[in-house]
């Protein structure tokens, strides 16, 4: 493995930064929609799993 001077990594950190592209504010605001749209999604879905099972369990053991 090749070794690299601090200043040489530094040099590429540098010029690999530079190729970043950074999302735009109306992306960002759009992922971040997204996200809360399907973790709402996915609660309310394990919401009504839960309870439907929770459902059957009673009624299978004769509590409910």
């Amino acid at each position: 493995m090749a070794r690299t001077s601090p200043v040489e990594f530094l040099k590429q950190v540098k010029s690999e930064v530079k190729k970043i592209t950074w999302p735009t504010k109306q992306e960002t605001t759009q992922g971040t929609i997204a996200v809360f749209v399907m973790v709402l999604v996915a609660s309310v879905f394990l919401f009504v799993a839960d309870q439907v099972i929770a459902l059957i369990i009673r009624f299978i053991l004769g509590l409910g």
